[in-house]
């Protein structure tokens, strides 16, 4: 794909801002997410203490069903009115959701902010992986995502020092951290209102460069049988065990510090946060090396898929918090937000041109159902057992199959013919 070469105002490249907006959209959308998870104690206390893990846990599986719901419909919207006309609508309907959150007296009133906000939130991913995949040269593209992504790192990291911070060691009210989410939401749409094309032009260039490549090949249609062939759908199921064990881990990772590991009060939000800094060197690394070795992308994803799950597995048999600490670094270094760019570079390639929007809603679809299961099952096999620990093996397990599949499919369409990719 040719760089656009309009540079208004600073000069700067259009698929750069994309790719700085991006990434401050993610730090948006992760301070909301992983705010609330470190003060679930004060969150308990604050409706009269009667709260169990599991409905804790439901919090995020709430959001998470808003956003899984939205995600096809969002890609969708995105093929057909734009990137900018679903963003900032979305964002609008985040920001209120947060600040329903904030103002509830009830846990039934948070499950519903919970719910809207993932709705808005919804809006985001086919917007964003459409803009990367349409825009960034090819060359870049894996390591301009891992920059894109490493906002869900920063966001998280910075969610749970503050939240920590801000409410379990200062002692201000827990909703504190949906005002600050609130007001970085707000920016953000001023920010997708200056910088995102219209949808006219941002149509025209994308024809511009569709028309380039047709050359006399057959227009190529999204069809059911398309997006659920064999090596897309075990993408799909690869990134329902990747979520499923990075959600658990954001969700309940700073309450078994506590609980079961005796970790206290800013020491749980910084040991909790080490997983999303460690994950920010990882993913540009790997995503570096990536782009480098471009054919080589499904080896990467099966490796760290795999050192991942190890690191998970050290992580809850290790006793001393040094080990433990250090299986958490490596296992950011190693995790979602390293291997992701590469999947979603790898995707990129081989999902069909047209719908791109399409396809990324259903792949994040089936990611992102972990993500209302994970929350509320650990918290109901803590309830049970007393201990969050068999979350850890589910989690570990999940991985480990959804990666030999993944392997097992691709092996068996090695010889297939290679489809029409968005380069």
């Amino acid at each position: 794909m040719e760089r656009d070469e309009s540079k208004p105002h600073t000069g700067m490249a259009y698929w750069k801002k994309i790719v700085i907006l991006l990434c401050a959209g993610w730090i948006a959308i992760w301070v909301y997410r992983s705010a609330l998870a470190p003060v679930y104690p004060q969150i308990r206390a604050s409706l009269g203490g009667n709260v169990s893990d599991t409905a804790l846990g439901s919090i995020s599986s709430f959001y998470f069903l808003g956003y899984v719901v939205m995600q096809i419909p969002a890609g969708f919207l995105v093929d057909k009115i734009g990137k900018k006309r679903v963003l900032i609508p979305g964002f609008l309907l985040f920001a209120a959701a947060a600040l329903i959150v904030a103002l509830a007296g009830s846990i039934q009133i948070i499950y519903l902010g919970s719910l809207l906000a993932g709705l808005g939130c919804g809006s985001f991913y086919g917007s964003a992986y459409s803009l990367t995949n349409q825009n960034i040269p090819a060359n870049k593209r894996s390591f301009s995502t891992a920059i894109v992504n490493s906002g869900s790192a920063v966001g998280s990291g910075l969610g749970m020092i503050l939240s920590s911070f801000l409410v379990a060691q200062q002692g201000m009210p827990w909703q504190v951290m949906m005002y600050i989410s609130i007001a970085m939401i707000l920016f953000m749409v001023i920010a997708f209102q200056a910088i995102i094309r219209s949808n006219k032009d941002d149509v025209a260039v994308i024809q511009a460069a569709l028309e380039k490549k047709t050359e006399k090949k057959p227009k190529e249609k999204v069809s059911v049988g398309t997006l659920l062939a064999p090596k897309m759908f075990f993408s799909y199921l690869l990134y329902f065990a990747t979520c499923y064990a990075y959600y658990m881990i954001v969700t309940w990772l700073p309450n078994f510090l506590a609980t079961e590991r005796g970790f206290k009060g800013t020491a749980i939000g910084f040991s909790a946060s080490l997983v999303a800094f460690a994950s920010i060197p990882g993913a540009l690394f790997f995503s570096k090396l990536a782009d480098r070795f471009m054919n080589q992308k499904i080896k990467f994803i099966v490796v760290l898929e795999l050192l991942a799950a190890a690191m998970l597995l050290a992580t809850v048999q290790a006793t001393n918090p040094t080990f433990l600490l250090i299986a958490l670094v490596l296992y950011g270094f190693l995790g979602k937000l390293a291997v992701e760019p590469i999947i979603i570079s790898w995707l990129g390639e081989n999902a069909p041109r047209v719908g791109i929007g399409t396809t990324l809603g259903v792949f994040n679809f089936f990611g992102m159902m972990s993500s209302i299961i994970a929350p509320a099952l650990t918290g109901s096999i803590s309830d049970a057992t007393g201990s969050k620990i068999m979350g850890f093996y589910i989690a570990i397990i999940l991985l480990v199959v959804g990666t030999v599949l993944f392997l097992l499919a691709n092996l068996n369409n090695k010889k297939a013919a290679k489809p029409e990719t968005l380069d």
